[in-house]
């Protein structure tokens, strides 16, 4: 390095990346600087030029001077191998121009410290780290040791844990092939074990999120649901809040989707038979929530995931940020997969609930091309991620074998309004099989023919929940061990209208 390249370097003033001193008195603010350059982009560390003035001074430089340097790199962590340059300065005789460059941070490497406190910056500013960015930062370090899904859940023991869910998921994934047969009699506490579910036999907060039905210690596992009027917060017309593990918050965000969208119905040439749509995909909006409940910041328990349909658009935010490789704009191309909750991740991929290889967004647009639907738009608030998708305007079909099946409203807004009508042919099938007073989900799938929990449940016992055909025995504890279901009275008073039209002819 020349003073040619000191001038050029010192030219346009303190940045970011460049940060000067008068002298080695300065040594330790210096060091503050070093580590925030570690901490955030890089940058140059110069003494010998005055910060006001930019005048290039230098200073006088002996073996004393070098072996304080030498002491003060030495109290950066983790240790830096850092090349000190010095440069002679033609107009003072004797005095040189110390120079050190540091490398920025990169995703994945230890925080620096300084003395044991981390420095970041902030433009031309030398800033202490804000615990949770540097919390942050170990956690992407070592993931294994200090990730929030890791941490043995508090209050939380194997017995707490939902079997039925468990065992659903390992079926599904012995069905999908990505689970071994064995799986299916082996104890479910050795399944959790080789999901990394289990730490010396106690749930982790990941198994809590995904199975727990004891929910006492995160407040976290909350999904916030409304239907506003017009497009704006201003009025909400249906207002909720649900809690639960995994599957129940995906339960009833579903739930919502098909009480407050649009469904429409359509006759095909080639089957003689009605395909039903949500006016934005199911699959999308389903693979959507499943991405904002698996790639969340479960470890901030203040906050909660949220739905929110508007009457032009729908948005599903949660709590957390991209990861470092992708931006709002490039999640629409093709990606590795980068999940914030590794071992939750993988349980969910193993049980087929969720894909590898970053293919979440891509599968959410297909999805919704397919259905001549606006693809979604992700961004990034400072806090939250959301997925927006726009919703299409409703017009009247010209095509007689198309019929719009209208939104549910809030029975509380409504007077006298349309007998009812089943939303989909699965709900009018499950209304006509089902038994009189209570059945187990099992019973009811097998009056109905059908072998996919899976989908029975997304196909059949969602949608007529959400229609207010089907109820609970156990409302407030969806996955109860014993839940059963039976008709409501809405359900019977169809059953009873639609006999009489048939014994009169209509």
């Amino acid at each position: 390095m020349t003073i040619d390249d000191i001038k050029k370097l010192v030219s346009s003033d303190e940045s970011r990346t460049l940060e000067l001193k008068k002298t080695t008195g300065e040594l330790k603010d210096g060091m503050h600087s070093a580590c925030a350059f570690l901490n955030t982009e890089g940058g140059w560390l110069i003494f010998g030029v005055a910060p006001k003035s930019l005048k290039i001074i230098g200073q006088e430089v002996t073996d004393k001077t070098q072996q304080e340097i030498a002491q003060a790199l030495a109290g950066l962590e983790p240790a830096v191998d850092v090349k000190v340059e010095y440069v002679d300065v033609p107009e003072y005789p004797g005095n040189k121009i110390i120079a050190m460059h540091f490398d920025g941070w990169v995703w994945g490497e230890r925080p620096h410290t300084f003395h044991g406190c981390p420095y970041y910056k902030i433009e031309s500013t030398t800033k202490v780290m804000p615990q949770d960015m540097y919390d942050e930062r170990i956690r992407a370090h070592q993931p294994q040791i200090y990730s929030w899904e890791n941490q043995t859940a508090d209050g939380v023991t194997l017995a707490d844990l939902n079997e039925k869910h468990i065992r659903g998921c390992i079926r599904l994934g012995v069905e999908g092939g990505r689970i071994p047969a064995s799986a299916m009699s082996a104890p479910i506490e050795e399944t959790l074990a080789k999901w990394k579910l289990l730490k010396n036999g106690v749930p982790t907060n990941g198994a809590a999120m995904l199975f727990s039905d004891n929910i006492d210690e995160f407040p976290q596992f909350r999904l916030r649901m409304a239907r506003f009027v017009g497009t704006d917060k201003n009025e909400f017309i249906d207002n909720q809040r649900v809690e639960g593990s995994f599957f129940d918050l995906l339960d009833a965000g579903m739930a919502f989707f098909f009480k407050h969208l649009n469904l429409s119905g359509k006759i095909t040439n080639y089957s003689l038979q009605r395909e039903e749509h949500l006016e934005v995909p199911y699959k999308a909006l389903r693979e959507a929530l499943l991405n904002s409940l698996c790639h969340r910041q479960w470890e901030k328990y203040n906050l909660t995931n949220s739905i929110a349909i508007y009457d032009d658009r729908i948005e599903i935010a949660n709590p957390g940020i991209f990861p470092p490789q992708i931006t709002p704009e490039s999640i629409k191309e093709l990606h590795e997969s980068y999940p914030y909750n590794l071992k939750i991740a993988e349980a969910l991929y193993k049980s087929t609930y969720l894909e590898s290889w970053g293919s979440g967004a891509k599968r959410i647009m297909d999805a919704c091309r397919e259905q001549g639907v606006e693809e979604p738009i992700w961004r990034w608030d400072g806090g939250f991620v959301i997925v927006t998708f726009k919703r299409p305007t409703v017009k009247a079909s010209d095509d007689p074998s198309t019929t719009q099946v209208r939104p549910k409203q809030d029975p509380s807004r409504t007077q006298a309004g349309p007998k009812y009508d089943p939303s989909t042919t699965q709900v009018r099938k499950l209304i006509e099989i089902m038994p009189d007073g209570y059945a187990d989900m099992k019973e009811i799938m097998t009056l109905c023919g059908l072998k996919s929990l899976k989908r029975f449940r997304e196909n059949y016992i969602l949608p007529a929940l959400a229609d207010g055909t089907l109820e609970r025995l156990y409302p407030d504890q969806p996955n109860h061990p014993k839940q059963r279901y039976r008709l409501t009275e809405t359900a019977k008073e169809w059953i009873e209208n639609k006999s009489k039209e048939n014994n009169t002819g209509l």
